[in-house]
């Protein structure tokens, strides 16, 4: 065949399935030539308004501000007030699972109630579905905002890289700082099950930010592109202890990163035990459950049935 009978030649399908492929083979005197094509619809883009502003980025255009609270209402009200030194006009997106409940009110902010205790990730999920910028950032409902934290470095992160999410530091009140940066590691093991473990650490560094590394997992302080993080989710059967298992099930979608120049502060958790209120002793009985706890088996029950594996290390 000549190059000008090659351009004449079409192929249609007869039976649509999408994401699969056909191979079409063309033969002539002494030539054979085989060709895959994929059959799919060609995605439609999503688009955001990225608003309009004086600086490079519109924070309250492309950010959405969401955390998950329990019981805690008085160290809500301080993380709000913090945010709103720096960040006035950003919307925040509350889930809500406490009881009794309590409104929180004042402009931006959209608190959604959910059963009592219905947990952690359910939370999540919640409060994400509710997003309808670009970026949101996942914070604790005790952390407090300071000059170090700079939303703006994540976002020029996110929209100068591939990463689809990229964590911050998180400083306790003695100075310590954590990105919880882990590497991710499954190792087939076969029918009978593969073999997950994580360890500290990270790939490599970031070219042109120079505080900035590609990691598997990091801490509950992250920017991260609303439409990925909803295509992964987060497993509402995890009620209580969770973090780790939303970076597992993103493996092979999630890019993900880590800056440690982007500090959120954490409210102290010392308090003597006579001094606590009944709601922060309630608040401890459901954070931290012990051993024998329901919850906390099945957890491990998810590791070894939804994803398979048959052992675990965690670094």
């Amino acid at each position: 065949l000549s190059r000008w009978e090659l351009e004449f030649i079409t192929y249609t399908n007869v039976i649509f399935h999408p994401n699969t492929i056909d191979i079409v083979q063309l033969k002539t005197d002494g030539h054979e030539a085989s060709f895959t094509i994929k059959i799919r619809y060609t995605p439609n883009p999503k688009l955001y308004d990225p608003g309009s502003s004086k600086s490079d980025y519109n924070i309250s255009a492309l950010v959405t501000i969401v955390t998950k609270t329990f019981l805690r209402y008085d160290k809500l009200r301080v993380l709000i007030d913090s945010i709103r030194r720096f960040y006035p006009t950003v919307t925040i997106i509350i889930a809500d699972d406490s009881k009794p409940t309590e409104k929180v009110e004042g402009p931006y902010i959209e608190q959604y109630f959910m059963p009592f205790g219905k947990g952690w990730f359910a939370g999540r999920n919640l409060a994400v579905s509710q997003v309808t910028t670009k970026y949101f950032l996942w914070v604790d409902d005790d952390f407090i905002f300071s000059p170090r934290t700079k939303v703006e470095k994540l976002v020029e992160v996110l929209e100068k890289t591939t990463l689809d999410l990229v964590g911050g530091s998180v400083r306790e009140v003695t100075g310590f700082t954590t990105t919880f940066r882990q590497k991710i590691n499954v190792q087939s093991g076969g029918r009978e099950g593969d073999c997950l473990s994580t360890e500290p650490g990270f790939h490599h560094a970031i070219k042109g930010f120079p505080n900035c590394v590609v990691t598997d997992g990091v801490v509950n302080f992250f920017l991260a592109r609303t439409s990925k993080v909803q295509q992964v989710g987060f497993d509402p059967r995890l009620r209580r202890v969770a973090h780790i298992e939303f970076f597992i099930d993103g493996l092979g979608i999630l890019h993900v990163g880590s800056c440690d120049d982007v500090i959120v502060d954490h409210a102290s958790k010392i308090k003597l035990s006579w001094m606590k209120n009944a709601n922060e002793k309630e608040y401890e009985k459901f954070r931290y459950p012990n051993s024998s706890d329901h919850d906390g088996q099945a957890r491990h029950r998810l590791f070894y049935f939804k994803n398979k594996f048959q052992c675990l290390r965690f670094g």
